[in-house]
């Protein structure tokens, strides 16, 4: 696929008004996801929550794509289509998580770098016929004493533009998201200073492995303090040192980027992103791509039960929305009951 394809196709996932849904859980997570409304984790019950999301009228208004787990991309809505053919007809976008999992970092204790290069041309191959047409690899940093490594950085960096490079010989716009773990006492100010690292190493190993900026995505986490730091900063502060940040690190070239939530709620993960776009305009589109943040509403209104499933659709589309009107800086937290109705 040439360097144009993949630009429209990037341009697409980060269209206005519109963001990324990660449906990319693994079955330890969705599992854990289950536990919380006594649903038994099986291939069938996945099946179905999935179907219920991907199959929720009126939700490409503000879903451009849904990043999906291995299991899921080769499974059908309940009508036999199959999962990227039923987005595609709504003019959403199929994604895949192709990464092998975060490992302990030899030497370094305490820190991980993802796993998943070995064999990963031939997957991102067959992941292409099945329909995906962008692919995610995740890395993670924690934040704490030496923490992050000079050798973690380089060796997770190395990893995302290696991934990057061979997604886009398969002609898959790669996501690439390095991650901060929210967990920690670390302030807003460390977490600025760490992410700044990252970004500008994971730059420089996109640009050594030859990865057209202009055909992937980034998905970052956002400028916060850590969960257990007694200082939380206020949303406009957060929404401050986040795009100074990423005005700091991420080049222009880049079409847009789709902020994970990293455990945030759903209202102020809407609420961070909105302030964030109220600052603008910006050099790029800032986007979402939520998991918990689009979906732990439609998961409680479903509770399994097929009795339930409007419900639990309204309560998605409403948050899709939301985060759409986020991506212009129109939210308001006064709409989420308006609108709710």
């Amino acid at each position: 696929m040439t360097e144009q394809n993949l630009d429209t196709i990037a341009q697409a996932m980060v269209a206005d008004g519109k963001g990324i849904l990660a449906a990319d859980e693994g079955t330890g997570t969705i599992k854990k996801r289950f536990d919380t409304i006594d649903v038994e984790s099986t291939e069938e019950s996945r099946r179905s929550y999935r179907d219920l999301l991907f199959s929720t009228a009126g939700a490409a208004e503000f879903i451009s794509g849904v990043i999906m787990f291995d299991e899921t991309i080769r499974q059908s809505s309940a009508d036999g289509t199959a999962f990227p053919e039923l987005l595609s007809r709504q003019g959403i976008l199929t994604g895949i998580k192709v990464d092998g999992g975060a490992k302990p970092l030899a030497a370094c204790p305490g820190e991980l770098v993802t796993a998943g290069l070995d064999g990963l041309r031939e997957r991102l191959t067959e992941y292409f016929g099945l329909g995906a047409r962008f692919a995610k690899w995740r890395a993670l940093h924690m934040i704490g004493d030496g923490m992050p490594s000079r050798t973690a950085i380089a060796a997770n960096a190395h990893a995302l533009a290696r991934y990057a490079a061979l997604s886009q010989e398969a002609g898959l716009v790669p996501i690439v998201e390095p991650e901060i773990l929210m967990d920690g006492p670390h302030t807003i100010e460390r977490c600025r200073e760490a992410l700044g690292e990252i970004l500008s190493v994971v730059f420089q190993e996109l640009r050594l492995q030859r990865v057209c900026l202009e055909g992937i995505v980034l998905k970052p986490s956002m400028v916060t303090a850590g969960s257990a730091c007694p200082q939380q900063a206020a949303i406009a502060q957060a929404a401050e040192e986040t795009v100074q940040t990423m005005r700091r690190h991420v080049p222009a070239a880049v079409p847009g980027i789709a902020f994970l939530s990293g455990g945030q709620s759903e209202e102020v993960a809407t609420e961070h992103l909105n302030a964030m776009n109220a600052l603008g305009p910006h050099p790029w589109q800032l986007s979402f791509s939520y998991g918990r943040a689009l979906q732990q509403s439609a998961l409680q209104a479903w509770l399994g039960k097929p009795e339930n499933a409007a419900a639990a659709q309204a309560a998605y589309l409403h948050r899709a929305r939301m985060n759409g009107l986020a991506r212009r800086g129109a939210y308001q937290p006064d709409l989420e009951k308006e609108l709710a109705a």
